[in-house]
Order: structure tokens, then sequence, then C-alpha cells
């Protein structure tokens, strides 16, 4: 569940700590099995919350993962030093749009393609259950996207996350999911994560589910930064 990172984005929902580990509480109650906490480079401390039901994907009597992002190996480090063993170092992010490549992260494809395979190699020294997010996927050129979630897959990724990061697809274009499950062993669960720009998170959620997604990475009350994340 994104709600204390991506949920902290949205205008006015910054949580101090002690707000930000009330909240995890409480959504481990619900069941939730991974938590991302935020950047664990720039928590000011670690973050654990305890749970007291069985999560999904977890064995029984184990706490929520503390999840943290992007695809760089500091990031990792932080993530297991602060809050293991507890701790997943994932979703590791990165950038495999054109747009983005070029002015967000100023790296040509191999480059960013070198560095997800790097981080998530990096990330399988701590755990594997390592998950990978193509940031700004629904904008991706396919190939391009195709050869990263093979080449991460193979260096142990075991989820691949599509984003819809800029809120940019319509519901009917998430067979963009069906063509990467498609290109994949069918072990590796596949993930969505949808913004409400167009005012269709959830719809293109449960487009994503009908895809072959069997994870959704949402928020509560669809909080998040620009327009909020599907609820």
């Amino acid at each position: 569940m994104s709600t204390l990172r991506d949920g902290e984005q949205g205008p006015g929902a910054s949580l101090s700590q002690s707000e930000k580990l009330e909240l995890a509480t409480q959504i481990a109650r619900l069941g939730v099995d991974i938590i991302e906490a935020g950047f664990p480079i720039f928590l000011a401390r670690r973050l654990r919350c305890r749970r007291r039901h069985r999560p999904p994907r977890r064995a029984p009597g184990t706490d929520p993962g503390g999840a943290g992002l992007r695809a760089i190996l500091a990031d990792i480090d932080a993530c297991w030093r602060r809050c293991r063993p507890h701790a997943n170092p994932d979703p590791l992010f990165i950038a495999t749009s054109p747009i983005q490549m070029a002015y967000q992260m100023r790296k040509e494809p191999a480059d960013v393609l070198k560095q997800a395979v790097a981080a998530v190699r990096h990330a399988r020294e701590y755990r594997r259950d390592v998950e990978f997010s193509a940031m700004d996927a629904t904008r991706s050129d396919l190939g391009f996207l195709k050869e990263v979630v093979a080449a991460v897959v193979d260096a142990g990724a075991c989820t691949i996350n599509i984003p819809d990061t800029a809120g940019y697809a319509l519901p009917s274009e998430h067979d963009l999911v069906a063509a990467i499950a498609a290109a994949l062993p069918p072990e590796v669960v596949i993930s969505a994560h949808t913004h409400d720009d167009l005012g269709l998170a959830t719809a293109s959620a449960l487009a994503a589910i009908e895809a072959g997604a069997t994870q959704v990475e949402c928020t509560v009350n669809g909080i998040g930064k620009r327009a909020g994340n599907a609820r």
C-alpha cells in the first residue's frame, strides 16, 4: 500500500514520523502485507509496524514488509539497515518512458537497463522477494519495456509493477498488462499502480486485474500526488 509514500505527496497530506507510525499500524491491521513507508534514504529514523493478522504473501505471524523505493543502491542499503528484518528493498523503480529517461533521469535506455538490473541484483542480496517498477510504463515503448522487465526477472525480480505514473492511460489501454504478463514466466506477479488524473484510477486498476494483474498498489481514500491514486 502506497499511503505513507504516494499518499503523503497529496496537497496538505504531509505526515510526521509519529503519524506515519500510527497510520502504518492501522494499515497493517487491515491485512496489508507490504507498506511503502517512503524513501528510506530520507527517513529520520526507521519505521516498523507490527501486525496481528496473517499477510496474504507472507508466513503466518510475520510483520508486513516496509518497502523502499528507487533503483539506487544507497536507498536499498538504507531500507535494509533501518527496517530489517521487516524490510523489502522494493519496489525498485526507474523510469522507462522516453520522456522521463531523457528529461528526468537524463540517461540513455542502455544505462537505465543496466541500473535496473544492478539494483535488483543488489536487493536480492537482502531479500528473495523483490519487486521492480517500470516508472511511467504506460508511456514507454513496449519493446523496450519488455526488454527491461525480462532482464530484471532474470536478475531475480519476483514481481513486476506496471504503473500509470502520469495518470495517462485509459482502462482500455491496460492490455499492456496482458502483453507484459504474456512475456514473463507465469510465477512472476504482475502489479498495477494507477493515478486519478483522468478520474479513472480505480477503473484502470480493475482493468489491470482483468488483464492479469494480481496485485494493486493503492492508498487509503485515494490520497496521493496530483489527483490521487486508486482507493
